[in-house]
């Protein structure tokens, strides 16, 4: 199985000739993965540029390895954020990698070009005639709409009309040419993807849909990108004669995020992979449904790219206890109680890198750290893929429901909610608990999304994700990237 399988000239011919116009420049997975190989000219250029600004060399920071500045920044070897046992009550080392430095202040942005570059390079992806459509629950369209802004072709989002007014509010700033709102809020994905078919019907070869949620270049993005920076990080900072990777947690969500779990295993057989998820809604946890406030995860279908043979636990979250903990971490009688406890005040503020899902993804954590019997010998990392910045609002919301955040109130949370933290709503899975999400998808991608029963049973073979996930897949794409610069003219020009 291949990203790229063949190459259309004609398509190809024309999406150079537009990326020379619009002064694209494509990143190659070698740089994203290490920038110090990216050329010296375009990181003396980015000291000149805002994080977010639509400026094309901006794709040179769709890595995880960003410096943590608004503007002007270099690279760095990673940015994290490890929660100490004042907080998470465990010996446990937990450290959450940081997505906030990203442009649009989402790791999503990288998901998105691991999907919609490989079809550019090989002229899938006409970016002068065709819309590229991004079905999303919020952050994947967004970094789908900023590529194509840097790329200069056209956008549709396709997010619920519930998520965070901050999305919606982006996407227009930005000028993202169609911005559809689909009914209900985080859980209902299916309403996304029956938009998409409605599209396909009405504009047929006009528009390209790039579906994180069967996409493998989303998958195939975070192996190499989030799961390098995780065993960078690790060896670097945690890494001793004792220590041991003992665990990785990821919110499913479109299941490319948890594939960096793939890659850390090769490197750590004994490793523990945890997919987080809401309780209200709990599709892995107990083949369950409903409606959840955890931003950015999606559910009530198992993600055909992911490979549920190497998840190891779910552990389903309440979506109340994250919400108050975001209130707990960011409010200011919160953050008091949690220095009173003996968190570290940097800690304290840097919970600001955590959004509502990276909430979920640390409380699981916690009880993945417990259920286990890890010990400070034990690191268990998670991706902190957005940050409250994207969530101000939701914290208004809670304060005009409940009233202001009190001492009492913090008291009450950090007891419940930290704490608190129990091994309950976990689910260990067996062979057999494994086999039985990977066929629980037939009822999403084959009778709803006109996939093969022939494709389902391939993707239980591990020979399947081992080709996907090779070194010669990245090797293939950068080399076709190259190909892509070299004709535009661009890098030479620098």
């Amino acid at each position: 199985m291949k990203l790229v399988d063949q190459v259309n000239e004609e398509v190809l011919s024309k999406a150079v000739e537009r990326a020379r116009e619009q002064g694209v420049i494509l990143p190659t997975y070698a740089q994203q993965r290490d920038p110090s190989k990216v050329p010296a000219k375009i990181v003396e250029r980015l000291r000149e540029i805002g994080l977010w600004d639509v400026n094309p060399l901006n794709l040179f920071r769709i890595t995880w390895k960003n410096e943590p500045k608004p503007h002007g920044g270099g690279f760095g070897q990673g940015n994290f954020l490890e929660f100490p046992t004042a907080l998470t009550g465990v010996e446990a080392r937990i450290v959450g990698i940081v997505g906030r430095w990203f442009p649009t202040g989402a790791h999503k942005v990288g998901a998105a070009y691991g999907c919609l570059v490989p079809r550019l390079v090989s002229g899938q992806f006409d970016p002068t005639t065709q819309k590229a459509v991004w079905p999303s629950t919020g952050n994947y369209c967004r970094g789908g709409a900023y590529d194509c802004a840097l790329l200069g072709c056209s956008a549709v989002a396709i997010l619920p009309e519930g998520m965070s007014q901050e999305r919606f509010a982006w996407l227009k700033e930005i000028g993202t040419d169609e911005v559809i709102a689909t009914p209900g809020t985080e859980s209902n994905v299916k309403e996304i993807y029956d938009k998409c078919w409605e599209l396909r019907r009405e504009r047929g070869a006009g528009i390209v849909i790039f579906n994180q949620f069967e996409e493998l270049g989303n998958s195939v993005w975070h192996y190499h990108m989030t799961g390098g920076v995780i065993q960078d990080i690790y060896e670097r900072h945690f890494k001793t004669e004792r220590s041991r990777l003992s665990g990785y947690v990821s919110a499913t969500g479109s299941a490319g995020t948890i594939a960096a779990g793939d890659f850390l295993r090769t490197l750590h057989p004994h490793i523990r992979v945890i997919a987080a998820e809401a309780l209200q809604c709990p599709t892995l946890y107990q083949f369950g449904f409903g409606e959840h406030r955890i931003e950015g995860i999606g559910d009530k279908h198992v993600p055909w790219i992911h490979n549920v043979k190497n998840t190891d636990m779910v552990a389903a979250i309440d979506d109340e206890q994250t919400m108050q903990l975001s209130r707990l971490f960011n409010e200011p009688a919160g953050k008091e109680k949690l220095k009173a406890a003996g968190v570290p005040e940097e800690t304290v503020e840097g919970l600001r890198n955590m959004g509502i899902s990276c909430i979920c993804n640390l409380v699981s954590a916690i009880k993945a750290a417990k259920y286990y019997d890890m010990d400070g010998r034990d690191t268990i990392f998670l991706p902190l893929t957005d940050s409250m910045d994207l969530y101000d609002s939701r914290l208004q919301e809670l304060t005009e429901a409940e009233g202001a955040y009190t001492a009492a109130r913090a008291e009450a949370h950090f007891a419940r909610y930290l704490e608190g933290i129990q091994t309950d709503h976990v689910r260990e899975l067996s062979y057999f608990d494994r086999k039985a999400l990977h066929q629980f998808k037939y009822f999403t991608w084959i009778e709803q999304q006109g996939r093969s029963s022939a494709e389902l049973a391939e993707l239980w073979d591990d020979d399947f994700w081992k080709e996907i996930f090779s070194r010669e897949q990245v090797i293939e794409i950068d080399r076709l990237i190259d190909q892509f610069n070299e004709r535009t003219g661009l890098v030479a020009g620098l």
